[in-house]
C-alpha cells in the first residue's frame, strides 16, 4: 500500500489549515465502557468524541458525503470514529468504507478504534486502501487499565477488572503489529487522566513505538458529566506539555488534536456549519437502505385481499414480492406481528420484522409508529383497496392517489398514547 500523510490533517500538522476531513457517524455501539465516556449522541453543543447529531446507515452516509463534498470541496479524508467503536459495528463500518471507496477511489480513508475487534477486518481494510488507523491505548499495564475501563465485551462475553484490561491490551497490541506489517500508517491516542495514567503515558509511547507506531497523541482527558471520572479535573496544559516532551523521545507528536465529534467535518478546529448540519439531518431521514435491497412490500389485512386493518390491530403481516416475468405480485409469506404493548419498542420490533420491506400498506396508523418505521427506511402508506393493486403501484411507481384513504371510517376508535396497542 502506498502511504501518504500529506493530505491528512490529523497526521500532518502542515496540512490541517488546507485540507479537511469528514467523520461519518455510522457506528453507535461500543464494546468497552471507559470510565471517562458518556455516549450521549444527541448534543450539538459538545465538541468531543462520542457525540453526534445523528447516526446514519451506510447508504445515508454516502448521500451525506456527496452533499458534504459539494459544501466543503477541501475534504481529503473520510473517517469513521463512532460515536461508539467502528468494530463494535463492523457490518456498518465496512459497508460504508466499501461504498466510499467505490465512489471516491482517490479519497483517503481512516478509522479510529479502541482496537478490541479490528483484527478480523485488517486484511479487508488493506484491500480497501484504508491508509490510516488510530488506536486509543490508554495503558499497557492491566492494573492501570482496570482503573480506566469498567468493562469489555469480547466474543459475546463480558469481562471486568484486570481481565478486561488484559484482553483489551492484547487485542490492541496485536492489531498494531498487524497494521504495521501490512503498511498502514498508525496513530496511537493516549488519554491523559490525572492521577490515573498520567505517569504511565510515556511507557505507552515506548511500547507502541517498539511495535512500529508512526505518531503519538497525548489527548487531554475531557471531563464529562455522569461518568465514573466526573470528579477528576482536566489535566493542566503544562502537565500535557510535559508528557508530550517525554513521549516525543519515542514518537513524533500530534499537538493539534481538537478532540473531534463523531460527525466532525471541515478544517480541524472549525465548528460544523448550520448548513452541513441540515444536510446531516436530511440524510438521516432517507431510507436506511436503497429500494433494491428491500425486495418486499408488507400489508395489513383482515382477510388477505383488502387493505382494511389498522397497524395497531394487526396480528400478522402479509409479505409480497413481484414476479419479474409476469410483473404480477405474489404472496411470499405471512409474518407474525410482535405482541402488543411496550410502546416505541414495539414499533422498533415491527421495523425489524419488516427490515427487507420497502413499504408497509395499512388502513390506519398513528404518528409514533409511522415515524419509527420511516426512520428505519420503510415507507408507510395509508390506503383503501386491493392489496395486489397497491403492491403493483409500489413496484412500478404508478400513481396511487385513487387508493389513498381520505375517509376515517376505518380509523382506530381506541384512545391511546403510544402504548404499542393502537395508534401510537
Amino acid at each position: 500500500m502506498t502511504i501518504s500523510i500529506e493530505k491528512h490533517p490529523c497526521f500532518n500538522d502542515a496540512s490541517r489549515h488546507t485540507f479537511g476531513r469528514i467523520h461519518l457517524p455510522v457506528a453507535p455501539k461500543c464494546n468497552i465502557q471507559c470510565n471517562y465516556c458518556n455516549r450521549k449522541f444527541d448534543c450539538l453543543n459538545e465538541n468531543r468524541p462520542g457525540v453526534t447529531s445523528k447516526v446514519l446507515s451506510p447508504h445515508q452516509a454516502l448521500h451525506y458525503l456527496d452533499k458534504a463534498i459539494e459544501l466543503s470541496p477541501n475534504i481529503s479524508v473520510v473517517g469513521i470514529a463512532g460515536p461508539g467503536d467502528p468494530f463494535a459495528n463492523p457490518e456498518e463500518t465496512m459497508e460504508t468504507l466499501r461504498l466510499v471507496r467505490e465512489k471516491y477511489p482517490d479519497m483517503l480513508l481512516c478509522v479510529a478504534t479502541n482496537g478490541l475487534n479490528v483484527m478480523p477486518y485488517i486484511e479487508e481494510l488493506a484491500q480497501l486502501q484504508v491508509s490510516h488507523v488510530t488506536l486509543t491505548i490508554n495503558a499497557v499495564d492491566p492494573e492501570i487499565g482496570s482503573e480506566i475501563y469498567a468493562w469489555v465485551r469480547h466474543r459475546k462475553k463480558m469481562y471486568r477488572d484486570t481481565n478486561a484490561a488484559k484482553i483489551l491490551l492484547e487485542s490492541q497490541l496485536a492489531a498494531l503489529k498487524k497494521l504495521k506489517e501490512i503498511g498502514v500508517t498508525a496513530k496511537v491516542n493516549a488519554i491523559v487522566i490525572p492521577g490515573v495514567n498520567d505517569k504511565h503515558v510515556a511507557e505507552v509511547a515506548k511500547t507502541v513505538a517498539e511495535l512500529g507506531a508512526d505518531i503519538f497523541n497525548c489527548l487531554p482527558y475531557y471531563n464529562t458529566a455522569e461518568t465514573v471520572f466526573e470528579n477528576i479535573a482536566e489535566p493542566h496544559p503544562e502537565m500535557v506539555a510535559s508528557i508530550q516532551r517525554e513521549t516525543e523521545k519515542f514518537l513524533p507528536q500530534m499537538k493539534h488534536c481538537a478532540r473531534c465529534r463523531a460527525d466532525a467535518i471541515g478544517i480541524i478546529g472549525q465548528e460544523n456549519s448550520d448548513e452541513i448540519m441540515k444536510e446531516l439531518q436530511e440524510a438521516s431521514k432517507m431510507p436506511r437502505k436503497p429500494a433494491e435491497d428491500r425486495p418486499y412490500v408488507a400489508a395489513t389485512s383482515m382477510e388477505g385481499v383488502l387493505i382494511n386493518q389498522h397497524l395497531g390491530e394487526a396480528e400478522r403481516f402479509l409479505i409480497y414480492a413481484l414476479d419479474k416475468e409476469t410483473e404480477r405480485p405474489f404472496l411470499v409469506e405471512s409474518r407474525p406481528a410482535p405482541p402488543a404493548g411496550s410502546g416505541t419498542m414495539r414499533w422498533e420490533s415491527v421495523a425489524a420484522v419488516l427490515s427487507d420491506c420497502r413499504a408497509l400498506l395499512v388502513n390506519g396508523v398513528g404518528e409514533s409508529p409511522k415515524k419509527v418505521l420511516v426512520n428505519n427506511g420503510i415507507d408507510v402508506l395509508t390506503l383503501d383497496g386491493v392489496i395486489e393493486d397497491a403492491v403493483i403501484g409500489i413496484f412500478s411507481g404508478r400513481d396511487m392517489s385513487n387508493l389513498i384513504r381520505i375517509s376515517k371510517m376505518h380509523a382506530c376508535k381506541t384512545s391511546c398514547s403510544g402504548t404499542g396497542g393502537g395508534c401510537g
